[in-house]
């Protein structure tokens, strides 16, 4: 398989429209936007990687052989609201892109998730995380895949606190996925019978941890949630081993870690982190092939990240919807109804389903950060600690507050 170098990425699949079953061009025709953080603090978990599995889905789909005309463009939101918004605008008014992917952060997810609802298109998020985008914000146009702060919290949260991190102090990212994940965690950590000794909210791209880390040794939790991500992640973990803070006593829960950013770390400070992910290349014979084949073709050479799974995952769903459908990906309500409708099967995240409010549900898994002499080699740097069934790792339908379950 070859694929095209993924910056400034147009790719078209340029096949006839022969044996089509009498479906017009336009009913077979698609336009994919990979909406990210092209060069921020999200660039690893998503960005061109994204991209990049975004093709391969096209590839591996099968579609362009079957008829299909596929098109795949990206944008870089610069984690600004109103720029993601106005380049999704301009590619569902002008450029009539038909579904949206990936769209890491939160605030942006949320306001084009209403946006594409306005536009009749479909949003198939894995990068961003809030519970909300199937909760009180969900639309019946959006998918969410992979993960979501319910299933963080109610993995690493609820589990930490367990075994005895019963007093925990949050550090968290000053938008809206911060503020859901210290929420869903609270609650999680409550429901274990642990108690939420205080908090404090930092600015994204935070370059200097060092006064928030002073209060949340003040504070004197058993637990420092750090609910951030990317960057902002890996700036508290090694800034918080600067200044001893686990030397002391403290154990920090990276409430949201990818494979990115253990490799960032090194095994020498990321070691015994605890986290929930949905994904591992190495979980596996089908996480492994498919990552394999994403890392060959990487630019930076990294192992896939959850998002880029669910990047993957998402897309191969969306079109075997198309397929039941027959054609005509332009009325994205009736596209989401019927992937709601088929059962989810892949070899990424396996077996699975999409609820009425959008949320994919899949298993989830507990990991540990190896030891630098577990690991046997380059990304060997999970271990898994416990599985968490579909039915567990998100939210339970009768506590969902998505309006679409009252109709």
């Amino acid at each position: 398989m070859r694929f095209a170098t993924i910056a400034s990425l147009s790719l078209t699949a340029l096949l006839g429209l022969a044996g089509a079953g009498g479906a017009s061009a336009e009913d077979k025709a698609i336009k994919i936007g990979a909406l990210s953080d092209q060069s921020g603090l999200y660039a690893d978990l998503s960005g061109p990687g994204s991209a990049l599995a975004a093709q391969m889905a096209i590839e591996d789909s099968g579609m362009t052989g079957k008829g299909w005309k596929i098109d795949l463009v990206t944008g870089d939101h610069l984690n600004k609201p109103d720029v993601g918004v106005n380049i999704a605008r301009q590619w569902m008014d002008v450029d009539k892109v038909d579904v949206i992917v990936d769209v890491p952060n939160s605030g942006v997810a949320l306001a084009v998730s209403n946006l594409v609802k306005e536009k009749n298109g479909v949003m198939l998020n894995s990068g961003a995380g809030t519970s909300d985008l199937t909760n009180a914000q969900c639309t019946p146009n959006t998918i969410h895949w992979a993960y979501d702060t319910y299933t963080l919290a109610h993995g690493t949260g609820a589990a930490l606190t367990k075994s005895g991190g019963d007093t925990w102090f949050f550090l968290t990212a000053d938008y809206a996925f911060g503020a859901a994940l210290e929420r869903d965690t609270t609650q999680a950590v409550q429901a274990a019978g642990g108690k939420v000794l205080g908090g404090v909210k930092a600015p994204l791209s935070t370059a200097d941890f060092s006064s928030f880390l002073l209060q949340a040794q003040a504070s004197k939790a058993k637990i420092v949630g750090l609910a951030n991500a990317g960057a902002d992640t890996t700036s508290s973990i090694k800034q918080a081993a600067e200044f001893g803070l686990t030397a002391g006593g403290q154990k920090l829960a990276a409430l949201l870690l990818f494979i990115t950013d253990i490799h960032s770390l090194g095994l020498n400070v990321a070691q015994g982190l605890n986290f929930t992910e949905t994904f591992y290349w190495d979980l596996n014979d089908g996480t492994r092939a498919f990552s394999k084949r994403f890392q060959e073709h990487a630019k930076n050479h990294n192992m896939p990240t959850m998002v880029q799974a669910g990047v993957y995952a998402s897309l191969l769903h969306y079109f075997k919807a198309l397929e039941a459908l027959g054609g005509n990906p332009h009325d994205g309500a009736k596209v989401v109804a019927r992937m709601k409708e088929l059962p989810t099967d892949d070899a990424l995240f396996g077996k699975g389903a999409i609820q009425p409010n959008g949320r994919t549900i899949h298993p989830a898994y507990l990991f540990e950060v190896k030891k630098p002499a577990e690991s046997k080699g380059a990304w060997d740097y999970y271990k898994q600690v416990a599985m968490i069934p579909a039915e567990d790792a998100f939210t339970p339908l009768d506590k969902s507050t998505c309006p679409l379950l009252k109709k």
